[in-house]
């Protein structure tokens, strides 16, 4: 039986780099579609189906991070990597708030690249695998995990899987703290400082929707996590 081979979509306006990089990823077994620039990209992303994005922040026509947003408006949580010669603090926190999944800064370990590239598809397809079918009322929010579904006043949202991973570790510690590291070894892989901060991203995007139930309050609570503050 043939087996999937996981999708790359490579930005990078840098030939040589390119042509090596996408080599050396189709030798392990990964499908790569190589654009350099950001408008032949966001073509390429709106016209096939990727398991994870690889962009050059410095690209013509469209940076990376223009690319990114658009991407995410298309997909909200397909992997996403930065590849960059920007080391600036601001250009890795700018990446982070965008939603990589990492920012991995040039000149960079072509094996530490395709271990990375390995545990995010993992950890993405064990996440989708969690059939645990438990679902939870929170105020006038009905909230499906196995669906992804958050259902108000009959309005249905549908959550990324991060997303959905996110609140579904809310509710199991609702009314209690979950710790920051918890949360972030389990959905991020790991604890680091930038993926808190794509985390506090998505904190504000559950915030954001569940605002119909002005009852219901994640709190931050400093330097330890948060707390799915419902009404009992």
């Amino acid at each position: 039986m043939e087996t999937h081979k996981p999708k790359i979509l490579l930005c990078e306006d840098d030939q040589n780099l390119g042509m090596v990089l996408k080599n050396y990823l189709e030798l392990n077994d990964y499908e790569v579609v190589l654009e350099r620039d950001g408008r032949l990209g966001l073509a390429a992303f709106q016209r096939e189906r990727f398991d994870l994005c690889l962009l050059d922040v410095m690209m013509p026509h469209m940076d990376g991070f223009k690319l990114a947003e658009e991407i995410r408006d298309i997909n909200p949580d397909v992997p996403l990597f930065f590849l960059s010669a920007k080391t600036m603090k601001e250009d890795i926190i700018q990446g982070y708030k965008l939603g990589a999944d990492d920012y991995i800064t040039k000149p960079f370990d072509s094996e530490v690249l395709l271990l990375k590239i390995k545990a995010i598809l993992k950890r993405n397809d064990e996440l989708s695998k969690d059939n645990v079918n438990v679902e939870y009322d929170l105020g006038k929010y009905h909230f499906n995990p196995k669906l992804r579904e958050l259902t108000v006043d009959g309005k249905m949202q549908t959550l990324s899987p991060k997303e959905n991973e996110l609140l579904k570790m809310l509710c199991e510690y609702k009314n209690d703290l979950l710790p920051r590291e918890i949360a972030l070894k389990r959905i991020w892989g790991s604890d680091t400082y930038f993926n808190g901060r794509s985390m506090d991203v998505y904190i504000a995007k559950l915030r954001k929707y569940l605002k119909e139930d002005s009852s219901i309050e994640i709190v931050n609570i400093h330097g330890n996590g948060f707390r799915l503050v419902v009404p009992a």
